[in-house]
C-alpha cells in the first residue's frame, strides 16, 4: 500500500473482524507483559503505535517506550530478566544527528521491543509517541485506545467497532489538537513521512549493536568521546 498522503479523503469507517480482534488481543496482551515488568521497577512506560490505537496489520511490532528520561539501562535489563523476558539484541540508535540517541531491545520473537532515551528528548522528540498513540498499562488493561497517526498519515479514531480514518494532511491544526500536541510536531511528521513516501526509507543516521560485555552508558561516552557531534547532542538540554 502506497504511503503517500490522500488529501481528498473523506472520513472512512473499518470495522474489526473477529480475526483482527484476536491478533489484536495478542499483541496487546504481549505488551501487558512487558509493560508489567518493567513497571514493577518503577519504570513507567507505554507502548506505542497500532498497539495503542488498534489498527494493526500482518507483520505489527509491540513498541514499548519508557518515558521517565534518561534511564539506567542495568534496571531497565534487570526488569525485564527477573520477569524471564530474553534480550536477543541491543542496539544504540539515532534516527538523525539532530535527534536523541536512544536504547533499542530486541525481544527474543523479534515482535516486541523496548526502547528508551539516552539523553535528554526535545518537545518534538517526545511528541513524536503522541503522535502516532500511546497507551498506559491500565488503559491497556481497560481495553481502551487511543487517537494517533499511522505512517500513511490517515488520523485514527477509534469507536466501538473498530476505527474512523482520515487524512491528516491539510488539517495538521486540528490533528495537533485533538492529539494535544504542537502542531510543529505534525508538521515534521508530515515532512518526514511524505519525504519517505516519495523517495524511499532511508534508514537511520547510527545503529550501533552492542556486544554482551558493553552497557550503554559505555558505548555512549566513547561514541562521544571520540565523535563531537554525539558530544554536543549528549550537552545538548531539552527545548
Amino acid at each position: 500500500m502506497s504511503l503517500k498522503p490522500r488529501r481528498n479523503d473523506a472520513y472512512h469507517e473499518i470495522i474489526y473482524d473477529s480475526k483482527h480482534l484476536l491478533a489484536l488481543y495478542i499483541l496487546r496482551e504481549k505488551a501487558v507483559f512487558l509493560m508489567s515488568a518493567l513497571e514493577r521497577f518503577h519504570l513507567p512506560v507505554v507502548a506505542h503505535g497500532s498497539v495503542a490505537r488498534g489498527d494493526i496489520k500482518m507483520g505489527s511490532d509491540v513498541d514499548v517506550f519508557i518515558t521517565g528520561g534518561v534511564q539506567n539501562s542495568f534496571l531497565v535489563e534487570t526488569a525485564l530478566e527477573q520477569a524471564g523476558i530474553k534480550i536477543k539484541n541491543r542496539f544504540i540508535i539515532q534516527a538523525t544527528p539532530l535527534y536523541a540517541m536512544k536504547a533499542y531491545l530486541e525481544i527474543d520473537d523479534e515482535v516486541s521491543n523496548v526502547s528508551f532515551p539516552l539523553m535528554d528528548l526535545r518537545r518534538v522528540e517526545r511528541e513524536f509517541y503522541l503522535f502516532g498513540g500511546e497507551i498506559t498499562l491500565s488503559q491497556l488493561k481497560a481495553d481502551l485506545r487511543v487517537r494517533g497517526v499511522d505512517k500513511r498519515l490517515m488520523f485514527i479514531e477509534p469507536n466501538l467497532v473498530g476505527h474512523v480514518e482520515s487524512s491528516v494532511v491539510g488539517r495538521e491544526a486540528f490533528v495537533a489538537k485533538a492529539l494535544g500536541i504542537s502542531v510543529e510536531t505534525v508538521q515534521n511528521r508530515v515532512q518526514a513521512l511524505t519525504k519517505r513516501d516519495l523517495v524511499g526509507r532511508t534508514g537511520v543516521f547510527l545503529k550501533k549493536e552492542l556486544t554482551p560485555q558493553e552497557t550503554f552508558e559505555l558505548v555512549l561516552k566513547r561514541l562521544s568521546d571520540f565523535n563531537p557531534a554525539v558530544r554536543r547532542r549528549v550537552l545538548k538540554k531539552k527545548s
